[in-house]
Formats: structure tokens, C-alpha cells, sequence
């Protein structure tokens, strides 16, 4: 199982399409959840922040092992998704890793993500 946390910056002035990302998500949830099956993502959520006038989304996921990456999916909803990170993500800024120090899971949770 794989508990990440991982910090991007947005581009400048993508402020809007950030939001129209995150509403397509929301709006089409359905097909999101069926393509986190294939990527053997059990829990995936993204967070939103600005820190010093930069924009930040943040990316936290457990995944079981063996997963499809999202990147290889030809699901159109993977593919709309990833043309929004092309947008909004600055590639200039690596995603920024926070490391895990306690991961807290009862037995009964951790033995369904198996």
C-alpha cells in the first residue's frame, strides 16, 4: 500500500481552469470512480492552497500495488483530466513530496485495501 502526499504548483493566471478542472471532476464523479478501480486507488483527494501569492494543489492518495498509472489510461475521463494538469500544473516546479511519519489505518480498512 502506497500513502502519498504531494504538493504541485499551478501556473500562473490558471486560477479559473483550476476551478473548471475540479468542477469536471466533481461533475463527473461516476466515471472517475470507475477508473480508480483500474489504478488500484483506494482513497484520493486533492487539496487546494495558496501560500505567497502562488496557487498549490495537493495530491493525497492511498494505493494498492500493481495499479494502471493514470498517465497510460486511455479512459476519456484520464484524458481530459491529464489535458487539465498539461494547463494548469507548472512544470518548472517539481511536486514536492511529504513524507508520511505515522499512517493510521484499523485492521478491518487496511485488510479491504488488500
Amino acid at each position: 500500500m502506497n500513502v502519498e502526499l504531494t504538493r504541485f504548483r499551478v501556473k500562473e493566471g490558471q486560477t479559473a481552469v483550476v476551478d473548471e478542472w475540479l468542477v469536471f471532476l466533481n461533475d463527473n464523479m461516476k466515471d472517475v470512480l470507475v477508473t480508480l478501480e483500474g489504478e488500484r486507488m483506494y482513497v484520493e483527494t486533492i487539496f487546494r492552497e495558496v501560500l505567497d501569492g502562488s496557487e498549490y494543489l495537493y495530491w493525497y492518495s492511498i494505493q494498492g500495488e500493481g495499479g494502471q498509472d493514470v498517465e497510460t489510461s486511455t479512459h476519456w475521463i484520464d484524458e481530459k483530466h491529464m489535458a487539465y494538469w498539461k494547463e494548469c500544473i507548472d512544470p518548472s516546479f517539481p511536486g514536492v513530496d511529504l513524507n508520511p511519519a505515522v499512517v493510521m489505518n484499523p485492521a478491518s480498512v487496511a485488510e479491504s485495501m488488500k
